[in-house]
């Protein structure tokens, strides 16, 4: 029995992830091909076994949004990394990550899983990055 385990929106966050590292770094292609097969395992057992569960185009909607954040706090990250902060992308990268813990909050109020209440007001000083939810 589950105590204590990733909610569905880490194992979606953490899915979303992975699968840019099986493309980003083709060198461990296999080591993330099996831990996507684990999560996605772990996501068919709890889309399976939750009864109040609600897919819905707001879950959709939040799984597309946190793919987004993810994907774009990558590539700020990897600019930082090679040298090129042009614009303070690293302050971007901080506020986009409280996109994405909203993101996860969203899934777990289609769940009904624990949130994190940690979503940071950077956030705000990005108003081009607002999400409509």
């Amino acid at each position: 029995m589950r105590k204590y385990l990733p909610t569905l929106g880490e194992l979606i966050d953490r899915l979303t992830i992975v699968q840019l590292k099986e493309v980003k770094i083709p060198k461990h292609k296999e080591e993330y091909q099996k831990e996507i097969e684990e999560i996605v395992h772990d996501i068919t057992e709890i889309l399976t076994t939750t009864k109040q569960l609600k897919v819905d185009g707001d879950f959709i909607r939040a799984i597309i949004v946190l793919s987004q954040m993810n994907t774009h706090i990558w590539y700020n990250e990897d600019n930082a990394r090679n040298g090129d902060d042009v614009g303070n992308q690293l302050m971007l990268t901080h506020g986009l990550n409280g996109i994405r813990n909203t993101a996860k909050n969203k899934i777990q109020e289609l769940d009904g899983g624990r949130k994190d209440y940690k979503v940071d007001c950077i956030a705000s000083d990005f108003k081009d990055w607002e999400i409509s939810w």
